[in-house]
């Protein structure tokens, strides 16, 4: 993880230490429930690449419809920016995925 959003973490409370980046494979998106990509271009290139998952894969910022952007090699504020937009569009998520688990 890039040491700057290590550290827009823990500012927010949140322990990312155990954080491991992997390829996302085919068969990784087959066995997911829910596919939530950051930019339109991942969803569209997901849903090409992976078809049969395509009802699954969703923009991460539904409400908005707005591309997240990658932070990577920025400053603080854009890690900021990133972090303020991902937690925002999460927590729209957060009442569906409360009620697909019968929570």
């Amino acid at each position: 993880m890039d040491p700057m959003a290590s550290e827009v973490l823990e500012a927010h409370g949140l322990d990312g230490s155990g954080h491991i980046a992997c390829q996302l494979y085919d068969n990784l998106v087959y066995r997911a429930d829910l596919v939530l990509g950051v930019e339109r271009a991942h969803v569209k290139m997901l849903k090409e690449q992976v078809p049969q998952a395509s009802e699954r894969i969703f923009l991460l910022d539904r409400c908005n419809g707005r591309d997240i952007p990658d932070p990577y090699r920025q400053q603080r504020p854009a890690f900021d920016r990133a972090y303020d937009m991902i937690d925002v569009a999460v927590k729209s998520w957060l009442p569906d995925l409360s009620s697909e688990s019968g929570a």
